[in-house]
């Protein structure tokens, strides 16, 4: 039995799967809200009594640098350490990745129907990207080795958020007065989305209902927006989705560009499922192919939404088989 994890500032998910014929098969899976637990051992050590499981091998992809098979959340106050976690599943080792790692693995498994394409592109081999927005935002590359992809993490999240209009230098401006580093997570993530609906409330963009108010004090601010704008209720909500979505793009478009993604370029995380119809509407993808002279480039390169939600799962799944079918070899 392989133990599988997706750790996220907001939720972790862990699933329990079995190898047959080459293939993973799901058995349990559960949903842990991350922020009402001390650390992922409790959530292993819960999940674990409650299902009775045996575990062979065991991966997580965790949100935050794997330094070490070590983890320092950046959203979570949580010091993830693969050893620990080994000592409470009674194994040897287990393997520690970061989450956007997981997903790229993931993506392999997953069937044509669970994408929608934003872009139909061109189809060549090579490198392709993955950028995830959620409760924080993630990149990651899969370098084509010529017969295969090959993941590799990124911290490019917290790469330097670049303005690219009059507005989002005012933006950038507003967000200096809070931060000492304003990173492209600080926009491009949950908090993000709310970050910039109340810029657009401090120079008045637009009058804030006492509904709306209200809303964002009692529930998550990030999902009040994008539901008040995606239903054009709320002036402020609709230009702060669309300024979101164009951020989206254009930094989509900067990792196109840093990998030649001549592969495909694909959109993960929590977020965008639930804006799908946005992200179809062009804004996003008038970002993603601003890119002067290198505009022709871009739009050879296929962009795919991965629409499901357990991809990261399903990735680390992959690994700790993986790793499991090697520690076989190995005592064989």
């Amino acid at each position: 039995m392989i133990l599988a994890g997706d750790i996220g500032g907001t939720k972790t998910n862990l699933g329990l799967f079995e190898v047959r014929d080459g293939g993973l098969h799901p058995t349990q899976q559960r949903s842990f809200p991350s922020q009402n637990y001390v650390g992922l051992e409790a959530i292993v050590t819960e999940f674990v009594a409650q299902t009775s499981a045996k575990v062979e091998a065991a991966c997580f992809g965790v949100a935050g640098p794997v330094i070490n098979g070590e983890s320092v959340t950046p959203n979570l106050p949580w010091i993830v350490n693969a050893h620990h976690l080994a000592q409470i599943l009674h194994l040897s080792s287990t393997a520690l990745i970061n989450d956007l790692e997981a997903t790229a693995h993931g993506i392999g498994e997953l069937k044509p129907e669970e994408f929608v394409t934003l872009n139909h592109g061109a189809a060549m081999r090579g490198n392709a990207g993955l950028i995830a927005a959620g409760t924080g935002l993630g990149e990651a590359s899969l370098f084509w080795n010529g017969q295969r992809f090959v993941p590799s993490a990124s911290e490019g999240g917290h790469a330097d958020f670049a303005p690219r209009t009059l507005l989002e230098i005012d933006l950038l401006r507003h967000l200096l007065t809070q931060y000492d580093h304003v990173s492209v997570e600080r926009v491009l993530s949950g908090p993000g989305l709310f970050n910039i609906y109340q810029f657009l409330r401090t120079i008045k963009y637009a009058e804030e209902s006492p509904a709306m108010a209200a809303s964002l004090t009692q529930e998550d601010p990030s999902r009040v927006i994008a539901t008040a704008a995606l239903s054009q209720e709320c002036p402020l909500s609709m230009k702060a989705l669309d300024i979101f979505t164009s951020i989206y793009g254009a930094v989509a478009g900067n990792l196109a560009l840093i990998l030649k993604a001549t592969g495909g370029i694909y959109i993960g995380g929590g977020i965008a499922p639930k804006i799908i119809e946005k992200l179809k509407d062009g804004t996003f993808m008038g970002a993603f192919l601003d890119k002067g002279r290198l505009t022709p480039l871009l739009a050879t390169i296929p962009v795919r939404v991965v629409m499901n939600d357990k991809t990261a799962l399903f990735g680390a799944a992959r690994v700790a088989a993986s790793e499991l079918v090697m520690t076989s070899r190995t005592a064989s």
